[in-house]
């Protein structure tokens, strides 16, 4: 068996050199009194069905900020930056009466109205529009509109060379792993009371403000109150290779759900609910720590695409916004985290087995609501172990990965992140999730939006007064300008009724073959 430094060094500088990453960061557009804003799209952003970096996810009040494609973390952040700039500045010029909007710092939404009346994101009227905002109306019939506010950090991660084995070897090990990132990086422990209005829960209240949390919390938005689904529980995927995860996915995407017949397609006013009463709409409707991917074709289904190309990058989905971080994530994270990918990559990674599947679903829980507790055990093989002491193993086989990646870059920076991190989980105390509490304890009253209100505003002024150009600002507004020019493009080429785009779009057909039969795949225009 060929050991972790061997196959280091079997990667070689070149390919180690040839890591790439992207990251995508959502916020909810707040109210400087905490609320969310619920106002449309701002004009001047351009058009988020077809602006590159910045778009809306769930809700209309709900920004994307993405990057492209980078070598190197410090690019990375510099442009996810300039966004960030772009953005703020159309917020300050587009002040209403209700004062200047804010990006709202923390993963766990701002002050929530009734559910029904938290504005869907909407593209325009072509069909590809129209199906992103049915999608959405779905996931609120389905989910509620509340959990859809829950905002996020993902990367996107590739290295050359790594085949569709590796990176599913890859994204095994990161589930096994997962509850290191989210002891280290979640910082989500609390919760305004509005978000969990009329259901059921563990949270504890704390000030007399309408602040829930858990004590020893790290991530809210990955434990029992997140992204989680009865229907999705229902689904044990492997990720033991590509065909068996297709497999999986195809499943879901073709299954009648009997909830979800209920609900039907179209209301009786003819307005649509959902795109389809299966269990999942399409593919991004599963949820998950971690995702493979790959660039899809226009009109083509991401499913189709993985069984045709393969994984080309894999997607980071566990990591919260740091209130602390100007833009939510720092350089030292996203170092660690590339350290940490290259370790789930490079060490052995057995088959994972359905009793294996329900052990990390319990740790991913427990570590989001109690991750910080003195003398957490998590389940590992069927025995107990301690999270600090297993999380201690991994770190301490980091360093020679992050020795390695330093040689080659020049710096101490990725042993640095390392040796913070091992001191982090020893001192649980300087972890962001017990900064939140601390913050909020000692500054605010106990008050989770007073806390994020005010980081936020000092957020927002931070980033207004760093260096802008003209330049920059003609860049930006040239974007958003070309941006709804695309869109009316499109709407001005779609020539099928929505109807049939839907049954389309949604056929089984367009979800591609497994790999022994994909040369009779239908073609994807």
């Amino acid at each position: 068996m060929t050991s972790l430094p061997s196959r280091l060094d079997a990667l070689g500088n070149e390919r180690l050199a040839g890591m790439r990453r992207g990251l995508e960061k959502e916020s909810l557009r707040s109210q400087p009194d905490g609320k969310l804003a619920l106002t449309p799209h701002p004009v001047a952003l351009g058009s988020a069905l077809t602006h590159p970096h910045i778009t809306t996810d769930y809700s209309e009040s709900q920004l994307e900020l993405i990057t492209g494609v980078h070598a190197s973390v410090e690019s990375t952040l510099a442009e996810l930056t300039e966004v960030h700039q772009y953005t703020v500045r159309t917020l300050r010029s587009q002040g209403g009466a209700a004062g200047e909007e804010m990006l709202w710092a923390s993963s766990m939404p701002c002050g929530l109205p009734t559910d029904e009346t938290i504005p869907l994101g909407r593209y325009g009227s072509s069909n590809v529009g129209r199906a992103k905002s049915v999608y959405r109306m779905g996931l609120g019939h389905r989910y509620g509109r509340r959990m859809q506010t829950i905002s996020g950090i993902h990367y996107n991660w590739s290295l050359p060379g790594v085949d569709n084995d590796g990176y599913f070897a890859l994204i095994r090990n990161f589930r096994r792993h997962a509850f290191l990132l989210l002891t280290l990086f979640g910082a989500s422990p609390a919760v305004c009371s509005s978000f969990v209005e009329g259901r059921q829960h563990e949270l504890q209240p704390v000030g007399s403000c309408g602040t829930l949390h858990m004590p020893h919390g790290t991530s809210l938005r990955m434990g029992r109150l997140g992204y989680q689904s009865e229907a999705q529980a229902t689904l044990a995927v492997s990720y033991n290779g590509l065909e068996g995860y297709a497999a999986s996915l195809h499943d879901a995407l073709t299954r009648p759900w009997p909830a979800y017949e209920a609900v039907g397609i179209r209301n009786p006013g003819g307005d649509y609910n959902q795109l389809a009463t299966t269990l999942l709409q399409i593919e991004n409707e599963f949820y998950g720590t971690i995702r493979p991917k790959r660039v899809i074709f226009p009109g083509e289904r991401p499913l189709h695409a993985l069984r045709e190309r393969g994984v080309e990058y894999i997607e980071v989905r566990l990591l919260d916004l740091n209130p602390f971080e100007p833009i939510g994530i720092s350089a030292s994270t996203l170092r660690f985290i590339d350290v940490f990918l290259l370790h789930c990559l490079l060490s052995d990674s057995p088959p994972d087995t359905p009793a294996e599947i329900r052990e990390l679903a319990h740790n991913q829980h427990l570590t989001a609501a109690r991750g910080r507790e003195p003398g957490l055990q998590l389940m590992r093989g069927g025995q107990p172990v301690a999270l600090v002491d297993w999380g201690t193993e991994i770190i301490d086989q980091l360093m020679p990965l992050a020795e390695r990646l330093d040689a080659l870059h020049g710096g101490p920076e990725h042993v640095m992140a390392v040796s913070q991190a091992r001191e982090a989980l020893h001192a649980p105390e300087t972890l962001p999730s017990a900064r939140v509490l601390r913050a909020m304890a000692q500054q605010h009253d106990n008050s989770f939006i007073g806390f994020v209100r005010a980081q936020s505003a000092e957020i927002h002024r931070q980033l207004l007064a760093l260096p802008w150009s003209t330049k920059q600002q003609a860049r930006f507004e040239a974007m958003a300008a070309q941006s709804v020019l695309d869109q009316r493009a499109i709407e001005a080429a779609d020539s099928l009724p929505f109807e049939i785009y839907r049954q389309e779009y949604v056929s089984p057909q367009r979800l591609g073959r497994p790999r022994q039969a994909a040369s009779e795949a239908l073609p994807i225009p």
